[in-house]
């Protein structure tokens, strides 16, 4: 018996990790941008809070920011570049020095990185979430 319950804990346990393990994806746009931004988020509670937005429940934290990557993914195809799915968060407020459009940030990729967006950290200030995007 003790056997049967210790396995079932393990596959229930199985089917809680794999739920948690969703990935999901959004789409942003910032001001001037003519083609949304689409990222990918791992994280659960950063999955919620972007679904939230995207009901207008939750009024903080609306912009979008994370590590940029200077490689193209298959789910992001008008971009050049990605943001890193595990160092994407949300904020009201940020630095100046991370701040840029979508497409200034296209057009000057190959000094990100530098002394523009140092650390490759991009914090738009006019993005806005649009959508969530369904793979």
């Amino acid at each position: 018996m003790k056997q049967i319950i210790v396995l079932a804990i393990i596959v229930l346990l199985g089917m809680v990790a794999c739920i948690q393990a969703e990935d999901a994806y959004f789409a942003f746009r910032t001001h001037g941008s003519t083609h949304d931004f689409v990222f990918k988020l791992t994280d659960v509670k950063k999955i919620e809070h972007a679904r939230k937005l995207l009901r207008d429940d939750d009024l903080q934290e609306v912009h979008v920011m994370g590590r940029i990557r200077k490689t193209q993914k298959d789910y992001n195809p008008h971009y050049s570049y990605h943001l890193d799915p595990d160092t994407i968060t949300f904020f009201s407020m940020a630095i100046e020095v991370c701040d840029a459009t979508l497409q200034y940030t296209e057009e000057y990729l190959d000094e990100a990185c530098g002394a523009f967006l140092p650390g490759c950290f991009f914090c738009p200030w006019s993005s806005k979430l649009t959508r969530e995007v369904k793979p």
